[in-house]
């Protein structure tokens, strides 16, 4: 394993009863690095992004964090060491302030809150005016950016995005691009994201992997991407810029 990767997926295979979900699926991040995930109904994608949380025990292959074998452990010793995961379901502390909801994610760790580190990540994704309205109350759009400003709050080193644009504006979309480039070139954090807004994938992320039934279709800049017949015929011919296709 290079040094240079932060997380390592090898030869995953996941089935469900007759169903190969996932079949030989390898992806590798580096740190700083945002790379996407696309692909059509079905391909995998959700699964994957399970089996590298520790939701969801792949049955062939392994997880690396760091070079270090993670593939038995649990959701929570991968938090504990620096993976971070974001879902479609919003999962927020509405009775708390979106404040609070940002301090509270560095408390978990018992070495106190960092109120410095929470006024910076306010200001980047663009919470500073809403940092005492209850999380609660908040439109879709601005819910998202708690998540991803709660889910930053203690510098992760692998943070994993599912479908973080859902519901969100242009203008929101733009503020999350921001957001994302800045903790991925600031902190070093390395960022996947599973986003159904395939335009939003290719102007925000330096490398795009492409699942089709459960196998890895193609992988390369988005140039190359699109560039792809096979990934024009399975996925982006069927796709305007803002169509969903959900995992």
């Amino acid at each position: 394993m290079s040094e240079t990767y932060v997380l390592e997926a090898e030869g995953i295979g996941v089935r469900f009863g007759g169903i190969r979900a996932l079949d030989g699926v390898a992806l590798r991040l580096a740190p700083g690095e945002v790379c996407g995930l696309i692909g059509p109904n079905g391909a995998g994608k959700t699964t994957l992004f399970d089996v590298v949380s520790g939701i969801r025990r792949p049955d062939a292959g392994r997880v690396l964090l760091d070079g270090a074998d993670i593939t038995r452990r649990s959701p929570v010793w991968r938090a504990r060491h620096g993976m971070r995961r974001t879902f479609q379901r919003q999962q927020l502390f509405g009775q708390l302030t979106v404040a609070d909801n940002l301090l509270v994610a560095q408390e978990w760790r018992r070495g106190g809150a960092d109120a410095e580190r929470t006024g910076q990540l306010l200001d980047a994704c663009g919470l500073a005016a809403l940092s005492d309205t209850y999380a609660g109350t908040l439109p879709v759009g601005r819910a998202r950016m708690v998540e991803l400003a709660r889910a930053a709050a203690d510098r992760p080193r692998v943070l994993l995005l599912d479908e973080p644009a859902s519901g969100m504006t242009a203008d929101e979309r733009g503020l999350l691009a921001a957001a994302v480039r800045r903790l991925a070139d600031q902190d070093g954090c390395a960022v996947l994201l599973v986003e159904h807004n395939v335009a939003f994938v290719m102007e925000l992320c330096s490398r795009v992997v492409v699942l089709d039934l459960g196998r890895v279709l193609a992988e390369g800049t988005p140039a190359e991407i699109r560039a792809d017949e096979r990934v024009r015929d399975a996925y982006l011919g069927t796709q305007t810029p803002t169509q969903s296709s959900h995992t």
